[in-house]
């Protein structure tokens, strides 16, 4: 699976608007709900249970938060930029302003754990970082997410 089936276009949001960790995170459950057929709630729930293990702040101003929930049918991807960088107790220290969630089934494991890598290694290239910060739209950033995609297929 690679990270345009994972990540729909409508869930992808640009100039979100969050002021800590915990808005943001209630604020990207409530828009994950619909395309995971999940409360919004619970998607909350589990995903601040994950924080609590530890921070998903991966650094270089990105956060990879993700969860498992027993409800869930299919791996579903989240992108979202932020307005204005927020305090996610990252690795490095500094504030985040691109978050990508992965919510997962319970049952899958392997898959979660693979989505999770693949996101990360996109994550630590510097150029694709600089190309989702200046994306215009939603819709650019999901077509960079495909231009990426097959540009490592290749």
């Amino acid at each position: 699976m690679d990270l345009t089936d994972l990540t729909p276009r409508e869930a992808i949001f640009c100039g979100l608007k969050a002021t800590s960790k915990k808005q943001l995170l209630q604020e990207l459950s409530h828009r994950m709900a619909p395309v995971t057929d999940v409360d919004a709630r619970e998607l909350l729930s589990a995903l601040l249970e994950r924080e609590r293990l530890g921070t998903t702040g991966a650094g270089r101003g990105v956060a990879i938060p993700h969860c498992r929930l027993p409800q869930l049918k299919r791996l579903v991807g989240c992108l979202a930029r932020l307005d204005a960088p927020v305090d996610f107790e990252s690795i490095d220290g500094e504030p985040v302003d691109l978050v990508y969630v992965i919510a997962a089934p319970a049952s899958e494991g392997a898959e979660h754990l693979k989505a999770l890598a693949r996101v990360s290694r996109i994550f630590r290239d510097d150029a694709v970082l600089q190309k989702l910060r200046g994306a215009k739209n939603a819709e650019a950033m999901h077509a960079l997410l495909a231009a990426e995609e097959r540009s490592r297929a290749a």
